[in-house]
């Protein structure tokens, strides 16, 4: 059974193929600049990569051009579409509609249209890809899987802020918490490798990209994230702030006689580590920085490393304990720097970490020592294999 996954962006579609009998990955790929004079897509199949240039003015020529080459004798994996088992599609935001994936349908769709003011820059184009789909595979099987599903558990004390209960009740403000569904994937592939019990486990997981969050996740149920109405709460992030003084942003507003806009510009693609240092987003850039001593680099480096020890922290008191703590993406799972450092202030948890397994380690593995009281693990995160997972098992629960 082929479960085809797609993430549609603004002017991207990512894509993979999964055979669910083995969970084999067939093939995966990206468009890239959609309705730009110069469109690509990036395929992968195995050990071989090809790019094909090809102007697409919007989301139906991509995914058009997408299905071509699942059917291409040369690039493909499928020889009909019939082969498609069901669609899986990455939706951001799903509001308070869904705690679980969900089978499509015209209901699905129409709460995902109404969850388009939270999301704006996201939500339009996860429904687009699910419409583009229904033009051109009638009568195939989609699932949404929400970034914001598996948050919904969270109790009212944590996800409430402390504005007039008026607002959450008209408008719906309140702690939502975004990378759901790689937070999910982690912990339950920390589950699999320390066969820990789920009813006793306490863990915190940290997905530390471009984007940041951290979560405490307590007998499988997400109880507190560090995102929150919108993906800028929490952690020092690639470009976006974190943590603010709200009063801070109505400050600069006056004084540097900023639009709404550009205030809104300003804590999500101005700020984080690309602010702080005024070098680069890129954490890796920053890390050669922060060797070499460069005090703009280091400046960036510790508020980083700072920002999630203290969530760490203030999550091991919500969960009153913690058994395990894994370190995901792009950052969490290839900076051993990061992880030392994060850990190495996390003594008073009982947490220790072999510093030679720490520094060696690429993608999954355990980095804690054998007395540590916590373990510790970076685990390589596989958002669309959780996509494909719930695609598969709601469509079979269905028929």
């Amino acid at each position: 059974m082929k479960i085809l996954v797609l993430n549609c962006g603004s002017s991207s579609v990512k894509y993979q193929v999964i055979e669910m009998e083995d969970e084999v990955l067939l093939c995966k790929g990206k468009v890239e600049k959609i309705g730009e004079e110069t469109s690509f897509i990036t395929h992968t199949k195995g050990e071989k990569k090809w790019k094909f240039e090809k102007k697409m003015e919007n989301h139906e020529d991509a995914i058009s051009e997408v299905l071509k080459i699942l059917k291409s004798p040369e690039y493909g994996v499928i020889k009909d579409f019939s082969e498609i088992y069901g669609v899986g599609h990455r939706v951001v935001h799903g509001g308070e509609f869904f705690k679980d994936s969900v089978l499509v349908d015209e209901d699905v769709k129409d709460a995902i249209r109404k969850c388009i003011e939270l999301a704006p820059l996201h939500n339009p184009h996860n429904l687009r890809g699910i419409e583009v789909m229904e033009n051109l595979i009638p009568g195939v099987k989609q699932v949404a899987v929400f970034d914001t599903s598996f948050h919904q558990t969270l109790p009212p004390r944590a996800y409430l802020y402390a504005i007039p209960y008026e607002y959450y009740l008209k408008y719906r403000i309140r702690r939502y918490g975004f990378h759901g569904t790689s937070h999910r994937y982690v912990y339950n592939r920390f589950m699999e490798l320390t066969g820990m019990d789920r009813e006793k486990a306490k863990v915190i997981t940290c997905h530390l990209g471009n984007g940041c969050s951290v979560t405490a996740i307590k007998g499988g149920k997400s109880i507190d994230t560090s995102m929150g109405f919108t993906p800028v709460e929490g952690l020092v992030m690639g470009t976006r702030s974190g943590d603010i003084d709200p009063a801070l942003l109505l400050y600069l507003m006056e004084n540097e006689n900023l639009s709404t806009l550009e205030a809104n510009n300003l804590i999500n693609k101005k700020s984080g580590v690309l602010g702080l240092s005024g070098i680069s987003n890129d954490m890796r850039i920053i890390e050669e920085g922060y060797f070499d001593n460069r005090e703009e680099a280091v400046r960036a480096f510790e508020v980083y490393i700072y920002r999630i020890v203290k969530y760490i922290g203030a999550y091991a008191a919500v969960l009153n304990g913690v058994n395990g703590i894994v370190f995901t993406g792009g950052v969490g799972e290839n900076s051993s720097i990061l992880r030392r450092r994060v850990c190495e202030n996390l003594e008073y948890l009982g947490v220790k970490i072999d510093l030679k397994k720490n520094e060696s380690l690429r993608g999954e593995g355990e980095i804690s020592s054998k007395d540590s009281e916590v373990k510790v693990f970076s685990i390589s995160t596989n958002e669309e294999l959780l996509i494909a997972r719930d695609t598969y098992k709601i469509i079979k629960e269905e028929k």
